[in-house]
């Protein structure tokens, strides 16, 4: 059989609280909810930092955002990190993305220039598509257009859409591509919707005018003996969550409804061409908070709203549905796809193929690993550098906040994660332990941002600061020149001296 299609799509700012087929809500999703009837669906998957570029970079790199260089918003790749594209352009494949990057470091949009690794053809992030507006249309969909009215008076439809023209030109290239059933594929669709600015067809925000959703107990969230920052946050961005503990914002739901309905045209038009040898991956950068724990938007948290991600998997042909609720991250994404297109995971992915866990493996013992730094570089939105890292077990979830109160969650008893329980003399053990176990993570990816500070914590005063570790080369990932030993000048032991041109 020819090498399998792979075909990557994504949200921006949908956690599975807004997928149906994971909240239960009544959201508008039934083609991602068709998708997972038909895929594997991961209950437990977590974006690997819940801000947009951070979060793009483990996706697209498999190397955790504090090691590759874009570790807040509008901070560009190293020169020496390598993406998906360029794994899979080397391996003969033809490798299309289309829609939002936020990698070059530029700004929000992008400079509308195409890395070597993707085609140009199809290359359409939002400097691209600003490029077709005239700067009124581009002033109204960023600042004019906030209601169905609006929507109405401006004649707005969905041909006005970023998601529009990246549906659009997804059609094109699977139709030229069922041309050349021989030539393998990789093909990225990444959606900014439903992120800020809504801008959707009218009839979608009147389906939701008067719909509210429910938060539970996490609408009355005191945010006692939690992190002051959290506090700040909810303050400074009062949240529109009304007395009966739910949510009201007509636009971001409508466009999250809006947003299904074109990927449901892509995978149709798949489904026609390509099913009987193409992988669909399926996923988001991070969610929304949607007034839980009183917070809107995204930032330095680790609550389940903003980095419990919708992650569904579908093999070719057809399949039985199935869940996994072990915990997985966005950086086993790209071995993943590696693997499934048996292509070899380079030593310097930091994640592991799902493919295993697929098949059957053993679904327990994992650890997910969530960094926050800052929100964005220009400005100290969000409040600025607020450093947390935090480690996600089958049953708990430790946040260390390096500023701040730091947080455990009981993860089957406490689901809404109200009851910090990082004082309690009961958890200490389980406590202790993940804390260690996050330590060596830390130490063992080489995490730029780590220091003594996260390891002396308040609740823990036995444990004694170290000054110094090991030295710790860049692994290899099979293109970059060996490492040399700053000491010697030589290539560091284990490192191969010979490689291959140097490609980025």
């Amino acid at each position: 059989m020819n090498k399998p299609n792979i075909v990557m799509i994504m949200t921006d700012t949908q956690a599975t609280n807004m997928v149906g087929c994971y909240s239960g809500q009544p959201v508008g999703t039934e083609n991602i909810d068709d998708l997972a009837s038909g895929g594997v669906t991961f209950g437990s998957a977590y974006t690997t930092c819940p801000v947009c570029t951070p979060a793009r970079a483990a996706l697209f790199t498999g190397i955790y955002s504090s090691q590759s260089g874009a570790w807040t918003n509008n901070l560009a790749l190293g020169q020496n990190i390598r993406t998906m594209g360029a794994y899979f352009k080397e391996a003969g494949y033809r490798t299309v993305y289309i829609g939002k990057w936020h990698l070059d470091g530029h700004d929000y949009f992008g400079t509308g220039n195409c890395p070597d690794e993707w085609d140009p053809k199809y290359w359409y992030e939002g400097a691209n598509y600003l490029a077709e507006k005239t700067e009124r249309e581009i002033s109204l969909w960023r600042n004019g257009l906030n209601s169905a009215d609006d929507l109405r008076a401006n004649g707005i439809d969905a041909t006005f859409t970023w998601a529009h023209g990246i549906t659009r030109r997804a059609l094109d290239f699977l139709d030229e591509a069922a041309q050349h059933p021989g030539q393998p594929f990789l093909l990225v669709l990444s959606y900014d919707e439903p992120h800020h600015p809504f801008t959707c067809p009218p009839e979608y925000v009147d389906r939701y005018a008067d719909y509210a959703y429910p938060l539970g107990a996490k609408a009355s969230d005191t945010l006692q003996g939690k992190p002051q920052h959290q506090q700040l946050w909810a303050e400074a961005m009062p949240a529109p969550v009304g007395e009966d503990g739910h949510y009201r914002h007509p636009l971001y739901f409508a466009c999250n409804d809006f947003v299904d309905d074109k990927i449901g045209e892509v995978l149709r038009r798949i489904d026609t061409q390509e099913n009987e040898n193409t992988w669909i991956a399926y996923t988001s950068d991070h969610g929304e908070m949607l007034g839980a724990h009183r917070l809107i938007s995204k930032g330095a948290c680790a609550y389940d709203d903003i980095t419990r991600i919708p992650l569904i998997l579908r093999p070719p042909g057809d399949t039985s549905p199935k869940r996994i609720d072990c915990p997985v991250s966005h950086i086993d994404l790209l071995p993943t796809l590696l693997d499934a297109a048996g292509i070899e995971r380079p030593e310097a992915l930091q994640g592991k193929s799902l493919l295993p866990l697929i098949a059957g493996a053993e679904q327990a013992g994992s650890d997910v690993l969530i960094e926050f730094n800052r929100y964005e570089i220009e400005h100290d939105s969000f409040g600025g550098f607020i450093p947390m890292r935090a480690i996600v077990s089958d049953d708990f979830k430790l946040v260390i906040n390096l500023f701040d109160t730091d947080e455990l969650y009981d993860r089957k008893n406490d689901p809404d994660e109200m009851d910090n329980l990082i004082e309690r003399p009961e958890y200490e053990r389980i406590r202790n332990d993940l804390h260690d176990r996050l330590l060596e993570r830390m130490d063992r990816i080489r995490d730029p941002f780590r220091a003594y500070r996260w390891a002396t914590r308040p609740w823990r005063p036995e444990k004694q600061p170290a000054w110094m570790g090991a030295f710790r080369p860049k692994p290899d990932d099979g293109v970059s020149p060996a490492v040399r030993d700053y000491d010697t000048g030589l290539p560091t032991l284990g490192v191969k001296v010979e490689k291959k041109a140097l490609k980025f």
